[in-house]
């Protein structure tokens, strides 16, 4: 197993990404990281994830959390058995993890060579230890101000790393190999001073001397206008040596600098400087993969580009697509009813399988885009915060269409106009998977000429609110026939002899892909667990998670993504929702349970709707009952006994009401109305 905490926390088993939970969870595993093996104490822990006033539970809820990240580590594990990864010696946790399987110690070991060595090989091993940092040390789970102080000491290890590195590089003259690097460190740190030194430093001696001084005229504005203070001494020696008042000339190491500071070092454009660094990455570019483009010194007009082997970026189609025909109709009727179609949304609950739709559908169509097929995983949902920006995949969409790097425009507006001016003369499909919002997309969608977007969003984002020529399409439960289907397809002979069984597990799984999927995978890797067995083992959880063994820990993941993107008012009405007597509610009762004006309620029902929360013709809203058992664990952990049992007190009195109402002859009712005081 490998973990990653210099930037998002990540964990991977070869090449398989392992999810690592909820915020909680995720933030006991990067506290354990950062301690790159060391022990943390449950004290610690309950620090960590309370800070203040933690709940009378909080050491069970510790170890509840560690028990389902170690079975998500080591999957087949019993449930009270000990862990080889994770684990506890008296009141403490560590992770067993060597210097291979943490970026940190990666990073850590780099820099201690690069420190002994000298020259280009000593930048060199810089540069390779600043391309493992992906974002801030567990980046994603910081709320306001509130950092714990070992992922604060960790990003410290990072500026100290550039600071070294910057020095090493302007000595051996080869600021270009970590110029990349030095150029991340000061957008995360723009009022670092040393930093911000370095960056002018190694652009001068680049031969970037013009955006030295704007650089140097941006961190004084930044230094004025939000500290008050004017550039210090290390700065204005930077700036004194851009505009040749005295000192050696950075990265030559003597002679006196001259009003041609900027050939100090032979010039480079800048497309080729990034392209020569590892630790350049292109946003959006297929991992691995190239681009039609070329690296190339053209001046900072876009250029048009030159055609090339049209980009085929699909993911595969999965081999065990079933069933859908009603949604593949719906698309294919759309696009014939509306030629200047631009986009098709699919929509739909956690687990659904809309990507799986998504590509299959693609799939489908791509014979008739025959200029090419673009892919990009917004994230628009992920876990550790690392939402891909639209200007991210406009970059790499424009580099998989042949435009040279250093002719894309540095706007986003002017990168999506030469964008849509790119695809008017092609027939291109465009896959985006995972979209937050409109505004995520707005940019990627083609203008008319023939292209398509097909996305995937958890939220209902097409309709009214969106651009001409983009329609939805919303992706319901599987029906009962294709459920079965699903599971015939990947058990065979086994799911075709006990049709009871196989009955009560599509029940239990309430029709959800996903759901279906995880135990039709448990079975195969279990040929002693028969289906009678498996069902039993949901029938008996009566609701609960557990029930699919460690595949719970998937569900979980896959709901959390929803859950977590919740406004707080709307996660806690959420937690909420189950205490319900029924299975579906009115949102007056909703107001009720959540102590809510029925405006207030209808605002956060609406929310939930778009992801969690299904609505039907009645007006009443109802939950999956999976989405359901999850909410019942969440509530269980986070809301107090009092605040539960004032919530069910709550909506017993509405129902009391309720039927009073209704059952109560009108005389009655007039009778029994408080009179208005005159």
């Amino acid at each position: 197993m490998s973990f990653d905490v210099l930037g998002p926390v990540r964990v991977r088993r070869g090449r398989s990404e392992i999810e690592p939970g909820t915020r909680q969870q995720r933030l006991i595993l990067s506290l354990l990281l950062v301690r790159a093996g060391n022990a943390v104490s449950v004290a610690e822990l309950v620090d960590l994830l309370w800070e203040s006033d933690p709940p009378p539970s909080a050491v069970n809820v510790v170890h509840r959390h560690v028990g389902l990240l170690r079975r998500r580590f080591e999957p087949g594990l019993p449930t009270r058995a000990a862990g080889s990864v994770l684990i506890r010696d008296g009141a403490e946790y560590r992770l067993r993890i060597d210097g291979e399987s943490l970026d940190l110690l990666r990073f850590r070991r780099l820099v201690a060579e690069a420190a002994k060595s000298s020259g280009e090989p000593a930048v060199a091993l810089y540069r390779d230890a600043l391309a493992l940092w992906r974002d801030r040390c567990a980046s994603g789970l910081r709320t306001g101000d509130r950092v714990h102080p070992d992922f604060v000491a960790v990003d410290r290890e990072r500026f100290a790393a550039v600071r070294a590195a910057t020095d090493a590089a302007l000595r051996a003259g080869c600021a270009h190999l970590v110029l990349p690097a030095i150029r991340l460190a000061a957008e995360y740190e723009p009022l670092d001073e040393a930093v911000q030194a370095g960056l002018l430093q190694a652009l001068a001696a680049d031969g970037r001397r013009v955006e030295a001084l704007a650089a140097y005229a941006d961190i004084e504005h930044r230094l004025a206008a939000e500290l008050g203070i004017r550039p210090g001494f290390e700065l204005r020696a930077a700036r004194d040596r851009l505009l040749g008042h005295d000192g050696p000339t950075a990265g030559s190491g003597s002679g006196s600098v001259g009003p041609a500071l900027a050939g100090s070092a032979a010039p480079r454009d800048g497309a080729e400087a990034e392209a020569d660094s590892p630790a350049f990455v292109r946003p959006g570019a297929p991992p691995g993969g190239t681009t039609a483009g070329s690296w190339t010194s053209a001046g900072p007009e876009p250029s048009r580009p030159v055609r090339a082997e049209p980009p085929a970026q699909l993911p595969a189609d999965h081999p065990f697509f079933i069933g859908r025909r009603a949604a593949v109709t719906a698309a294919e009727e759309l696009l014939a009813a509306d030629p200047q179609a631009t986009a098709l949304v699919v929509d739909g609950m956690p687990g659904v399988g809309k990507t799986t739709f998504a590509v299959h559908l693609a799939h489908r169509l791509a014979a008739r885009y025959p200029d090419g097929q673009l892919h990009a995983d917004l994230r628009g949902f992920d876990a550790g915060g690392s939402v891909m920006t639209p200007a991210e995949a406009l970059r790499g969409f424009l580099w998989s269409l042949g435009v040279a790097p250093a002719t894309i425009p540095a706007e986003p507006p002017a990168q999506a106009s030469l964008y849509r001016g790119i695809l008017a003369e092609r027939r291109t499909l465009i896959l985006l998977d995972n979209c937050r919002d409109w505004d995520q997309i707005r940019d990627l969608l083609p203008g008319p000429g023939g292209s398509l977007v097909i996305a995937t969003s958890r939220r209902r984002i097409a309709g009214g609110g969106g651009p001409a020529g983009a329609h939805p399409i919303h992706l319901d439960l599987l029906t009962e026939a294709e459920s079965r289907e699903l599971l015939v397809r990947r058990l065979g002979e086994a799911a075709t002899t006990d049709r009871a069984a196989v009955d009560e597990i599509v029940a239990r799984c309430g029709r959800l892909p996903l759901a279906l999927a995880l135990v039709a995978t448990r079975s195969v890797g279990r040929a002693a667990l028969g289906l009678p067995a498996v069902a039993a083992e949901l029938a008996e959880a009566d609701g609960r998670l557990t029930g699919f063994g460690e595949a719970h820990a998937d569900l979980e993941a896959v709901f959390s993504w929803s859950y977590r993107a919740l406004t707080p008012a709307a996660a806690r009405l959420f937690r909420l929702l189950p205490l319900h007597p029924t299975g579906e509610l009115s949102t007056e009762a909703a107001a009720a349970l959540g102590g809510l004006s029925v405006r207030a309620a209808r605002d956060l029902l609406a929310e939930l709707g778009a992801q969690l929360l299904v609505r039907p013709g009645d007006g009443r809203w109802r939950m999956h009952d999976l989405v359901r058992a999850y909410a019942v664990e969440l509530g269980e952990e986070h809301d107090g006994t009092a605040e539960r049992d004032a919530a069910v007190e709550r909506v017993h009195d509405h129902e009391k009401r309720s039927a009073y109402v209704t059952d109560s002859p009108p005389a009655r009712r007039s009778r029994d109305r408080p009179q208005r005081r005159r």
